[in-house]
């Protein structure tokens, strides 16, 4: 019968510690358990395989006597055992007999049969059936957790509102907090794959995009925005009207305002995170605007300027 490779079934190294080995198994048995395929035979095979996997690599005897005998027969570990008695005793020479194999194992033959909560022929010949631990099948295990990711808008990221989003067929309806960042998560608690065998339910997380705004840019809870200022206001100050969240305002332009010169607009940025009423702050930057297409008497008037300078 052909030896069977545990390590890559649970898909660890041989070096794995018996933490790894837990963490692997934890991960396949739920995935793969009957309860949560109960129509998928394959998935109920691959089950059997790792659980026989872990009910010998998490018991240091049998591991210890599985690596032993699978490193150094190979497929022919399920008379090692015996072979090495034989041998202490004298009974085998190594000699070989007329039309025999070199190797003393080679004629055992077999193959995997998993039954209904069996293990497989190699680990009976191995361990014996009175090796398998009771309760396997009844290990309580979590449900699998649900990624999801939810498209807003900046301006939609600035309130608190609710929308309703579909995961695995069913309806979620959350309530989005005023003030969530791109990429960020949270968690709701259950709304993930059920449990077996009287397991939690998973869990859902919700990844955040907030898409790009063609007015405003955001670093953290402030908002940058670029006005577009005319040579005269720049020059003599006045007023303008600025975008914010919440609609346009006013702002006042002190004169002689250089190009790219910035605003401070206190708490009229971005809202924070669970914390209602306060506000980053709105960052304008002029831009400043040479005119064009001015006329003979405009043309001398800035060269009037430019002798007085």
């Amino acid at each position: 019968m052909a030896y069977t490779d545990y390590y890559k079934i649970l898909g660890v190294s041989k070096t794995a510690s018996e933490e790894d080995i837990k963490k692997a198994y934890r991960k396949l048995a739920r995935k793969l358990h009957p309860d949560l395929n109960p129509k998928d035979k394959e998935a109920h095979k691959k089950f059997q395989q790792v659980n026989e996997a872990n009910e010998v690599l998490s018991d240091p005897e049998k591991r210890k006597k599985y690596d032993q005998y699978g490193e150094q027969y190979g497929e022919n570990w399920e008379k090692a055992e015996e072979f090495e008695k034989s041998r202490q005793s004298g009974a085998y020479s190594g000699q070989r007999r007329s039309g025999q194999s070199a190797n003393p194992f080679a004629d055992f033959g077999g193959g995997e049969d998993f039954g209904e909560g069996q293990y497989s022929d190699f680990f009976e010949q191995m361990f014996g059936s009175g090796a398998r631990a009771s309760g396997s099948r009844n290990t309580k295990f979590r449900g699998q957790d649900y990624q999801a990711e939810l498209h807003l808008s900046l301006r939609d990221a600035a309130k608190t509102h609710s929308q309703t989003l579909t995961v695995n067929e069913k309806n979620v309806r959350i309530t989005i907090p005023a003030g969530v960042e791109d990429g960020q998560v949270i968690r709701l608690k259950n709304h993930g794959a059920p449990g077996a065998n009287g397991g939690p339910q998973g869990d859902l997380y919700i990844t955040f995009r907030i898409e790009p705004d063609p007015v405003f840019k955001r670093a953290g809870n402030d908002l940058y925005i670029t006005l577009n200022l005319d040579l005269y206001t720049a020059v003599l100050g006045g007023d303008v009207m600025v975008d914010t969240l919440d609609g346009k305002i006013k702002l006042k332009v002190n004169p002689e305002t250089q190009n790219g010169m910035k605003a401070r607009l206190k708490g009229k940025g971005f809202p924070v995170y669970k914390h209602e009423g306060s506000f980053g702050d709105l960052f304008v930057t002029y831009n400043i605007l040479i005119p064009k297409n001015l006329t003979a008497r405009e043309k001398e008037l800035f060269a009037e300027l430019s002798k007085m300078r």
